[in-house]
């Protein structure tokens, strides 16, 4: 039987190539486009999901009522918060508090003979006991125990030491910002696995990092993470519970709450809206996971159109079969073994088209994913997938073809139904009305990125030059500055200890006259040199900026407009504050400028000025078309200071355009996958133009005979084609628009959809649908009627 289905199925292909290759095409690029999301979105779920006790393993994070009654969700907690949960908590197996590079910063490692530049967090004396990251050499409840241990990875040991073997022991010196010092490195951990979201280098002792940092240890101040694993038969939810009030006890403060998420679902579920979860990347994974499948349902849909459209060849063959006793359970598996067999031959050309396709994928995705079909659960999973898309795609013609009655069929008459009709012309209407969802929301999701990336920030961004301070430029930070601004196409350069971009920051360590102490007000703050708010062109809405012409401004703060609006100061120039216990003047007000994403509307800020000591990055701001020569001067200037050391710069643009990857990611990605849908979808258009010009192949004939010129065949032939199409456009794009419209309600700041958009690209979709019937209308109107009347 198996072998009698091959061979009909193999004569079948070669009697009609060109439905056969249209199969082909339509199904292996379908089939080539879902693997490769469906590689992608199984690296996505497996995120952090390696640790051995993932299922227990929890961080802890903190929700803040603000003005308003707006609840704010902070993954950064108090210095002591990890210590106290493990001692006063019998639920918690292990709690570690971790102080993450969020900046990725690099410190200076070395011995004697070398020095590298590396990435370090602090962490707590659990944290090997917690996260599964296999030691090379150490053990995991001892190498973070004192406050001179250091912890490095395989390929710093190799560097330094020539191996994990030889590091352990061995004195290592670390300096990073104004500290530095002499440590014992007591453990080697193997590189770290691709789908972990902590990223590091070297780890030191938390507790080390507390007493270098005193304002952290108050219960008021949020900076650090922290993680609890939980002991087995601890109901989470009950825990949660316990812990809601723990901070409030702790700061005396009512307007925060403690609440504990699974941590290996922080990378997919990482937005919060007013206290709520409410998705994060999970909804890029649900997108896509969805596009997968309507490439799939349309490259089937096209079989389906193609098999209907050839099934009048193949009406004998089954008259035949059931006049000698077939049944219709017989003709249906042969013909889903047809289908089948088709996805297959179509699955080894998709595998070829993925292994060319995946370096740029992984280009494009900034991922490492790879394709082996000899992995069993790959193997496993892609020959279900096809499986389920050849019996899918097979499932009409075989129901279709096999309901014949043999009687009419041998007769030579048969039955036409108003529902046969309306199935496949409903197949086309849905194939186009998915694709142009999907290219209208590619559109509003490109033009949604690229203003961001253009949009106004309060600042300019342009040709700034980031570069860490390190080394001797500790010590000799103003020397450094004051020659740099000397160097021609430098217009000005300053320093500055917080993140412009991406602020992590919160306190309600701001007091004032006339304050309201029912309604706490959270402040974003930025820890910045002289010089930074004329470096990056931030514009001063009243009175003046930092300036050392004034004598020291250390005693001197500055708010932002939307700080001065909440705080209800009417005329806040040489007005008083008291800024974490320490009295204050109000000297100027900023404009309000981004510090955040543009998820995140401007929230009150105050700026102060920060010690040359602790600042941690040196803003360079260079004359448009100055830049080549502007870097080779500061590379010069740099080695000047710290010779030995290689000089590494990031413009600050290039560091905006990272914090919003994820979105330019998906924009191109759905690019392509739109593009492919709409190549599909014009193949089923194709298809339901064969299975019309086969049906209408006399009527053609005749009407030719009688005078009919080519353009009223092809007239005949593609207006209820086209019809379908406009059909398709109005009802994608009431979809299209609701979802847009929901999807840019993230968005603080975001687009205008006009109305004209939807329009051009249904034109568009029309104009592509209407070359694709046009072309093979044509050929069949072109045709002698000789051929088509020949049987007559």
């Amino acid at each position: 039987m198996l072998k009698h289905t091959l061979l009909l199925a193999c004569r079948n292909f070669l009697r009609d190539k060109s439905s056969f290759f249209i199969n082909l095409i339509g199904l292996s690029t379908g089939l080539a486009g879902a693997l490769l999301i469906y590689l992608w979105v199984v690296d996505e779920m497996h995120f952090d999901k390696f640790h051995e006790k993932d299922d227990r393993l929890y961080q802890v994070m903190k929700h803040s009522q603000e003005v308003g009654g707006r609840v704010s969700s902070y993954e950064w907690t108090p210095g002591p918060l990890a210590s106290a949960l493990g001692t006063e908590f019998p639920e918690v197996e292990h709690s570690v508090g971790l102080q993450i590079n969020r900046g990725f910063e690099k410190g200076i490692l070395g011995n004697e003979e070398q020095q590298i530049k590396a990435v370090e967090y602090y962490a707590g004396e659990d944290f090997f006991e917690a996260f599964t990251f296999p030691l090379l050499a150490g053990e995991g409840s001892q190498v973070l125990r004192d406050k001179s241990s250091m912890v490095i990875s395989k390929s710093i040991a190799e560097q330094l030491f020539g191996g994990a073997e030889n590091a352990v022991g061995k004195g290592i010196e670390w300096e990073k910002g104004n500290t530095s010092g002499f440590y014992q490195v007591t453990g080697v951990f193997d590189e770290l696995p691709g789908n972990s979201s902590l990223h590091f280098d070297v780890l030191l002792n938390f507790e080390m990092y507390l007493d270098r940092n005193p304002e952290v240890n108050r219960w008021v101040y949020g900076g650090p993470n922290t993680y609890v694993v939980l002991k087995q038969g601890t109901d989470p939810e009950l825990f949660n519970e316990k812990i809601s009030t723990y901070l409030q006890r702790k700061s005396k403060e009512d307007y925060q709450s403690l609440f504990i998420t699974k941590y290996s679902n922080r990378y997919l579920y990482n937005h919060f809206e007013n206290g709520q979860q409410a998705g994060g990347r999970i909804a890029y994974v649900r997108l896509f996971s969805a596009i997968a499948f309507f490439i799939l349902l349309i490259a089937s849909i096209n079989f389906m159109n193609l098999a209907t459209a050839k099934a009048t060849r193949r009406i004998k063959e089954v008259g035949v079969k059931k006049a000698v006793g077939a049944g219709r359970s017989a003709l249906v598996a042969q013909y889903l073994g047809e289908s089948v067999l088709m996805a297959l031959i179509s699955l080894v050309l998709a595998i070829g088209m993925v292994e060319v396709a995946i370096p740029q994928f992984n280009e494009i995705t900034g991922k490492e994913v790879a394709f082996s079909i000899v992995d069993p659960t790959l193997f496993i999973s892609v020959l279900g997938i096809t499986v389920l898309t050849g019996l899918l795609a097979g499932s009409y013609p075989a129901l279709y073809l096999s309901g014949f009655k043999p009687a009419t069929i041998l007769k030579g008459k048969l039955d036409r139904f108003l529902g046969e009709t309306l199935v496949r012309k409903g197949l086309v209407v849905f194939q186009f009305t998915t694709s142009l969802i999907l290219v209208l929301a590619v559109w509003t999701t490109y033009q949604q990125v690229r203003f961001i990336q253009t949009k106004n920030l309060g600042y300019d961004k342009d040709n700034v030059v980031m570069i860490q301070k390190e080394g001797q430029l500790h010590g000799a930070l103003n020397s450094f500055l004051q020659e740099a601004k000397k160097i021609p196409g430098v217009i000005n350069a300053a320093s500055l200890r917080s993140d412009l971009l991406n602020n992590r920051t919160g306190t309600t360590g701001v007091n004032w006259e006339g304050r309201d102490p029912e309604k706490p007000l959270e402040f974003k703050y930025l820890s910045i040199g002289y010089d930074l708010i004329e470096t990056m062109d931030i514009k001063m809405a009243a009175g003046r900026s930092f300036s050392n012409r004034f004598g020291s401004d250390s005693l001197k703060i500055i708010f932002n407009e939307e700080a001065v609006r909440q705080m209800g100061l009417e005329n806040p120039i040489g007005q008083t504050v008291r800024q974490w216990g320490q009295e204050k003047q109000i000297i100027g007000v900023v404009k309000d400028f981004h510090f955040q994403s543009l998820y995140e509307e401007v929230r009150p800020c105050f700026l102060f000025l920060d010690k040359n000591s602790e600042s941690r990055d040196i803003a360079v701001k260079i004359k448009a078309g100055s830049e080549t020569t502007a870097l080779a001067a500061l590379e010069k200037l740099y080695g000047k200071f710290n010779p030995g050391l290689t000089f590494e710069f990031k413009f600050f643009d290039d560091r905006y355009q990272k914090l919003y990857e994820s979105e330019q990611n998906v924009a191109t990605l759905s690019k392509y996958f739109a593009l492919l849908a709409i190549l599909i979808s014009c193949l089923g258009l194709l298809g339901l133009v064969i299975f019309t010009a086969e049906r209408k192949k006399k009527e053609i004939g005749i009407r030719k005979v009688l005078g009919a010129s080519i353009l009223n065949i092809v007239q005949m032939l593609t207006q209820d084609l086209l019809k379908l199409v406009l059909l398709a456009f109005l009802i994608a794009a009431p979809i299209a628009w609701l979802g847009i419209r929901r999807w840019l309600q993230h968005f603080a700041y975001h687009i205008d959809v006009p109305w004209y958009v939807f329009l051009l690209i249904g034109l568009g979709a029309f104009l592509i649908a209407a070359l694709t019937v046009s072309f093979q209308s044509i050929k069949a109107a072109t045709d002698s009627p000789v051929h088509s009347l020949r049987s007559e």
